[in-house]
């Protein structure tokens, strides 16, 4: 079988560079499903036998290299699972936590906060492997850098792109001191070939419009231009109260307030994956006794069952919900998660809203826009851009991770 059978040409290039050409660190980045991590995966292994040999020569034997992500889970998910299903390999933990191939010492470090690096901190490591350098943070990366002292020593890292202004873009894939040697790679999503046509078309269709579009699929490091919901249609998606299912799964939303405005949001979701705002409640100087209230007109009308995801700022409310007899969960807060699964809602035609339910909901959504700087949403006129965010993205994850959890277990 020629390598051609197995990888497609932009990996070819990353392995042939990686064989012919000096370089200190390599970054692959792009495009979700681009092929990216799976052709990191085989150049970690080939990097642990060159360690091997190299460590032999010098009468090493008990070689180190490091294996970094977010997190254990990711290593695992990312890396680990991906080279034993890819290339029958087994690789299991020690006592400590580490893994073993060509009789290399391999070390995981979590880069997502500080005390993931404890694993590493004093090693020598003749290389490193980074999966999502991007979610590491600065400091983190750079204590890596600073472990692969050995001579000849690799860093390989894969990562999605995030804004212009990321540390890793400014402070590495833009520095052009040849110093540094290094080799950088921007994958689209068309790189890689092996894709069903099919689910590449239908991933473009539903990948919301803009910043997500762009980083997404076309893997470029862009922030966000003009409004967040890009894809939002008022003219198709304000509908007639009359045009809403009756037999709908109800939750809601809540962004405390007090000098700045609250929300509760009221949704809905029916059999064919389409969401609905039914109601909106936003109001300013309202204390809790106000938005309890408001809460258990909302169960009356539509059952006592309903869960409502909060903002996990203030436990103080939380609990007078709790203690109302309110079906209460803090809000998982992912930002930009949040927002993603809101967008392709909208992009997919699967977001409606009631035209006799909402107040603020148009003002906010037409003011809600992108920090050019930060990537993120601004954070002003969000208050009801919040609530719908705990609200959709709490539900539909968990309603996800139900389905997946009845299917397999």
């Amino acid at each position: 079988m020629a390598l051609s059978d197995y990888f497609n040409p932009k990996q070819l290039e990353v392995i042939n560079d990686y064989l012919t050409k000096d370089f200190g660190m390599m970054i692959l980045s792009g495009a979700v499903r681009s092929g990216k991590t799976f052709v990191d995966n085989w150049l970690f292994v080939m990097e642990l036998r060159r360690v091997s040999k190299l460590a032999k020569e010098r009468g090493e034997k008990h070689p180190q290299v490091i294996l970094a992500g977010y997190s254990s889970n990711t290593i695992h998910d990312n890396v680990i699972a991906s080279i034993e299903n890819q290339m029958g390999l087994e690789l299991k933990p020690d006592r400590h936590g580490h893994y073993h191939l060509y009789n290399v010492d391999i070390v995981p470090a979590y880069t997502g906060n500080s005390r993931g690096m404890s694993a590493i901190r004093g090693m020598t490591s003749y290389s490193a492997y980074v999966n999502e350098a991007s979610l590491s943070t600065p400091e983190a990366f750079q204590e890596i850098i600073n472990r692969c002292s050995v001579k000849g020593a690799h860093i390989i890292c894969d990562t999605n792109p995030d804004n212009p202004q990321h540390w890793l873009k400014t402070d590495y894939i833009e520095n052009d001191n040849p110093e540094t040697k290094l080799l950088y790679y921007n994958f689209t999503i068309d790189d890689n070939t092996r894709l069903d046509p099919g689910y590449v078309s239908r991933l473009k269709a539903a990948t919301p419009s803009g910043m997500f579009y762009d980083r997404m699929i076309r893997g470029l490091w862009v922030s966000g231009d003009g409004v967040v919901y890009a894809d939002f249609d008022k003219d198709k998606m304000l509908i007639n109260p009359d045009h809403i299912p009756s037999d709908l799964h109800y939750y809601c939303g809540v962004d405390w307030g007090f000098e700045h405005l609250g929300s509760i949001t009221l949704w809905g979701d029916d059999q064919q994956g389409n969401t609905y705002l039914i109601k909106e409640i936003t109001a300013q100087h309202k204390f809790i006794d106000y938005w309890v209230k408001q809460a258990k007109q909302i169960q009356d009308q539509y059952g006592k069952n309903i869960i409502f995801y909060v903002d996990s700022a203030r436990p103080d409310n939380y609990q007078e919900f709790v203690s109302a007899g309110i079906r209460t969960v803090n809000a998982k807060k992912d930002r930009m998660a949040g927002v993603e699964a809101v967008a392709e809602l909208m992009k997919q035609g699967l977001f409606y809203v009631n035209q006799d339910g909402y107040d603020q909901f148009l003002d906010e959504i037409y003011q809600y826009i992108w920090d050019e700087h930060t990537g993120e949403p601004i954070k002003e006129h969000d208050h009801v851009m919040d609530s719908m965010r705990y609200a959709i993205f709490n539900e539909h994850k968990k309603r996800l991770t139900t389905t997946i959890k009845s299917r397999f277990f």
